[in-house]
């Protein structure tokens, strides 16, 4: 269909996001301004006409001996209305200026002007005397006319009705967040969806070409986006596609990312909505928007629902001693029914996202309502470098950037710590006054990443300068010389971020299960830094504070988790589903015995580590005092410095990890 000029009509929805709660497309709060401007003018007008002017009994003398007042009213003793003749319109009169007929006439009345007079007495005096001065005119007609004044009246009424209307919008405003005719604004939409929708004219641009690092994310999903493309081909066999899909990660891992690229493939309408825009001081709010949610999504069907943070609604009922949020409750019991309540042969597929999948509630999980439960990992070291390789195309680098060497540097990083350091290590060459990024910067801003902003002018003592130096040699020098220990990469005495004066970084590969010979060789290593101290000052210091919480877990969680004691034996109190947090799951006796069996695991690792820097005194003390001297060292100086790592692999040997495994980072940030 074509307009009158023969052009195509736009298409709908020429904004690329459209908020769905906004009501009435018209605002009407212009409709209350303009409504009282035209009160406040009405009443002006009326107490000050347009052509009132000020009394001036000189120009009315001029028009009485011209004989062209036909009459004069005097209004409320104070207003005088000077009618004037009809055949003396076209006269030079009132200061030598016409009368505009337009201006002056009055229907029914005649044309007449207004001036003011003081009293009506003083006016009957004024009009005497004149014409006692002049007894060859005759005297014209002076009525004295009382006039009810509505706005007078209407004015003590009017008052009160504004500013309570001016009230009842201020607290609606508070209570709905938006103005009049906006989101929430208006009390008749705050049970509408807080959802943004993206229409299919609108064409979400973002694709699975878009989304690096989640391959296996994105095989999962691409039946849902082949079942909204086509939707004949699974229904022909029978087959029901799922309803929905819970998208389950860390924070940062893309969870919402995927969802968009979803609806970007399929180009179907995108409803995006937090879990917390459920939530509203009204009762019953809530489950409303939820029906209003999926009753213009069956409009809009096929489409994609997104609900990020699902826990903000989706928690587990009765799971606390505390009363539960009835009005949480009653959303999440709306959520269920609608959930249940619609078939996906609509085309009304539900994507939600959470990092907490252990406090929804159950009912939300089981099958027919979130039939998927897709994990959303943190990228392998091929992942990261994909991820690496799509944000270092906005930024000018320079050729000794390597992905793949960014990526073994940064095991455990999530695509938004990733995102963060490109941008980080821009912002450090611009501050270096570089004219590109190259490796250095990386380095620099994944340093900062991992252990905090460098503070070299921190000032501290020469006698505590050399217990941080011993105390994070007896940490490298442990892991040295420990088979399961973690490859160190760098060691460190510069302080960084809060309470860090020094820290070890190591890359160990990532591993999904670990041995018992592994989580002691582990902790003999953190237990190193302590160790050290009371081998070469035979006293210990507050530095290993972080190093005691590390153990600790390690050391209960082998006990009571993994059934790593002979005396507890093979049993594990992890509670997994959190059911009961106020109670523990075995008895004093167990509980005492879980504590002397961790206290015994924590001291052996201590005495071993003990025992290996006494053999190993030599190198302790040589690598001690190289830190003094240079307070970063690399594993290159050490392996010039003692020798090379009897236990590292040839694919080790060059600070990168094997393509085949991916790496995880520690750093110990002993010393406080």
């Amino acid at each position: 269909m074509e307009n009158k000029d023969n052009k195509p009509n736009a298409p709908k929805g020429d904004k690329k996001k459209k908020i769905l709660d906004e009501g009435p497309k018209f605002n009407y709060f212009w409709v209350y301004v303009i409504f009282f401007g035209f009160l406040v003018i009405s009443l002006y007008s009326t107490v000050f006409p347009e052509n009132m002017k000020e009394s001036n009994f000189t120009e009315l003398k001029t028009m009485l001996e011209a004989k062209d007042v036909d009459h004069i009213s005097v209004v409320n003793d104070k207003l005088a209305e000077v009618y004037i003749k009809t055949d003396s319109l076209g006269k030079q009169v009132y200061a030598s200026k016409k009368l505009d007929k337009t201006r002056f006439s009055m229907p029914n009345k005649g044309p007449h002007f207004y001036f003011t007079v003081s009293t009506g007495e003083k006016f009957q005096d004024q009009i005497d005397e004149f014409y006692k001065a002049h007894t060859d005119l005759a005297p014209v007609t002076l009525k004295f006319e009382m006039r009810a004044e509505w706005w007078r009246d209407l004015f003590p009424y009017l008052l009160p009705i504004v500013l309570i209307v001016g009230l009842w919008i201020f607290m609606m405003r508070r209570a709905g967040g938006g103005g009049i005719g906006g989101p929430g604004g208006n009390i008749f939409n705050i049970g509408k969806s807080k959802a943004i929708l993206f229409d299919k004219d609108e064409k979400i641009n973002l694709t699975f070409n878009d989304v690096a690092g989640l391959d296996e994310a994105k095989v999962e999903v691409h039946e849902i986006v082949n079942f909204l493309k086509n939707p004949k081909k699974y229904t022909s066999l029978g087959g029901k596609i799922p309803k929905g899909a819970l998208l389950i990660g860390p924070p940062g891992t893309g969870k919402t990312l995927i969802a968009k690229a979803m609806a970007g493939e399929a180009q179907v309408p995108f409803f995006s909505i937090s879990g917390s825009d459920f939530v509203e001081m009204f009762v019953g709010v809530g489950a409303s928007r939820v029906r209003d949610l999926f009753r213009q999504a069956r409009e809009k069907a096929p489409c994609i629902i997104f609900i990020d943070e699902i826990d903000a609604i989706g928690r587990a009922r009765g799971k606390t001693l505390m009363q539960g949020n009835d009005e949480r409750e009653n959303t999440l019991n709306q959520l269920l029914v609608e959930m249940d309540g619609f078939s996906s042969e609509k085309g009304v597929i539900i994507v939600a996202a959470t990092n907490r999948p252990d406090v929804l509630d159950s009912a939300l999980l089981r099958p027919g309502r979130f039939d998927r439960q897709i994990s959303i990992d943190k990228p392998d070291l091929k992942g990261r470098e994909q991820i690496f390789k799509v944000h270092l195309k906005s930024i000018k680098i320079s050729p000794t950037v390597d992905a793949h060497k960014l990526s073994a540097l940064t095991p455990g990083f999530v695509g938004a710590d990733i995102a963060n350091i490109c941008n980080e290590a821009a912002l450090i060459a611009v501050r270096k006054d570089k004219t590109d990024v190259d490796m250095q910067d990386f380095n620099d801003a994944i340093d900062r990443a991992i252990g905090g902003l460098e503070k070299k002018n921190k000032l501290i003592l020469p006698e505590e300068k050399k217990i941080i130096a011993y105390h994070e040699a007896g940490h490298a020098i442990c892991g040295w010389f420990l088979e399961n220990a973690h490859p160190l990469l760098k060691v460190s005495i510069i302080p960084r971020g809060v309470a860090a004066l020094g820290y070890a970084q190591y890359l160990p590969k990532e591993k999904y299960i670990e041995r018992e010979e592994e989580m002691l060789d582990r902790m003999c290593m953190t237990l190193g830094g302590r160790a050290a101290e009371r081998v070469v000052f035979d006293k210990i210091s507050t530095g290993a504070q972080n190093d005691l919480d590390h153990v600790t877990r390690i050391a209960y969680a082998m006990v009571s988790i993994f059934g790593m004691n002979e005396k507890v034996g093979n049993v594990s109190f992890y509670d997994m589903q959190n059911q009961n947090t106020f109670s523990k799951p075995f008895s004093e006796e167990t509980s005492r015995l879980i504590d002397d069996e961790s206290r015994k695991i924590i001291e052996g690792q201590y005495k071993r580590a003990q025992a290996l820097l006494l053999e190993k005194r030599a190198e302790l003390d040589a690598l001690a005092n190289l830190l003094l001297e240079k307070e970063v060292l690399f594993k290159d100086d050490l392996e010039k410095l003692i020798g090379k790592r009897p236990f590292d692999k040839p694919e080790l040997e060059n600070d990168t990890p094997n393509v085949d495994g991916g790496f995880t980072v520690s750093i110990n940030t002993d010393v406080q």
